[in-house]
């Protein structure tokens, strides 16, 4: 088996606040392979973006381990850390904040170029102009400003720019949620094929359920602070497993209108805890339809069902059987919930 493009191995990010410290990453072990794309997905607030920051160096881990192509770079210097740089890039979500408006387009997309000393002078300008084709720009909007141009491309600069220098590793963090709903599917179309053609490992971190389900091969839920279930996309969709998975697809719109009246919502009572006082036990005790008392006080392991899949639940058994969590509760929820088959309809 190749090595994985990143690794995250029991991932820690702490942040101290008046009132305490936010856990705002708190032991994530993921993994993105070369040439697969992994969606992070979870509510806001619940950590993937600064898991995002943390697996390019743009925060520093407060613990765990952070891997690019097998090289440890948890504790680099920032000097060792700059040659490894070209090998992994973060596409940000708003592009308007995240282009310096005093430079051209040209010299945005070639800054990289530069710094890595791959290439310069007419090298670069040809390089440029390739780079601009493959996103869909001519090459005249090299000579342009980013505040001349819409949100769609200033996000299409994004994307030239972090795949100059070829990167192994590419960190999406909600690439689309900053663009107007008519372009966002033009830019999901060219992460796909780019990915595609290029063959780099993408984590794409969003809360669009739509989008993760059409770019990602696999998928890891994120609930404050930690991974709660990993499965392979078509898998979880069809069959999650935790009750948090399971309301979080229920909350997604479907395009059957039909579907989306019959089907039945899993409505979760309460906001997300805050993470300066994290719930003991599973954390989405406090929210969770089904919990028990050994959910309020015991925290559920990130386990391998027999499947391969990983869940962070008392209530799912080994062999995969999980309750529904828009099922009414039986009166005996510690004994009677593990054999409740899940089910939902095949377009959700």
């Amino acid at each position: 088996m190749s090595t994985p493009v990143l690794q995250l191995d029991s991932l820690e990010r702490h942040f101290t606040a008046s009132g305490g410290t936010v856990r705002a990453a708190d032991g994530v072990t993921l993994t993105v392979g070369r040439g697969e794309v992994v969606g992070l997905v979870g509510e806001s607030g619940s950590g993937k973006s600064t898991v995002g920051r943390c697996a390019v160096r743009l925060d520093e881990p407060t613990g765990g381990t952070v891997r690019i192509n097998g090289t440890d770079v948890t504790t680099m210097s920032r000097r060792s850390l700059r040659p490894l740089r070209k090998d992994f890039h973060l596409v940000f979500q708003d592009p308007s904040s995240s282009l310096d408006p005093r430079m051209t387009v040209g010299q945005i997309v070639a800054e990289p170029l530069r710094l890595h000393g791959i290439a310069k002078g007419e090298a670069a300008r040809a390089r440029v102009a390739e780079l601009l084709a493959q996103v869909g720009l001519r090459p005249e909007h090299a000579d342009r400003h980013p505040h001349e141009l819409s949100g769609g491309q200033r996000q299409r600069i994004s994307i030239a720019r972090a795949l100059s220098v070829d990167p192994a590793l590419l960190v999406a963090d909600e690439p689309t949620s900053a663009l107007d709903v008519s372009v966002q599917a033009s830019v999901l179309n060219l992460l796909a094929d780019l990915q595609r053609d290029r063959g780099f490992g993408c984590l794409f971190i969003t809360h669009d359920l739509a989008a993760v389900e059409y770019l990602a091969d696999r998928i890891a839920v994120m609930y404050l602070g930690q991974i709660v279930e990993q499965a392979p996309t078509a898998e979880l969709f069809a069959d999650p497993k935790h009750p948090y998975t399971q309301a979080l697809l229920s909350a997604a719109p479907v395009p059957d209108p039909v579907t989306q009246r019959t089907r039945e919502r899993i409505v979760l009572s309460g906001e997300l805890p805050s993470p300066l006082a994290p719930p003991p036990g599973c954390r989405f005790h406090t929210r969770c339809p089904l919990a028990v008392d050994r959910c309020r006080t015991e925290i559920p392991a990130l386990r391998t069902l027999d499947s391969g899949r990983e869940v962070s639940c008392h209530l799912v058994a080994d062999d995969g059987t999980a309750p529904d969590a828009a099922a009414p509760r039986p009166a005996d929820a510690e004994t009677s919930l593990r054999t409740i088959p899940h089910s939902r309809p095949a377009s959700a």
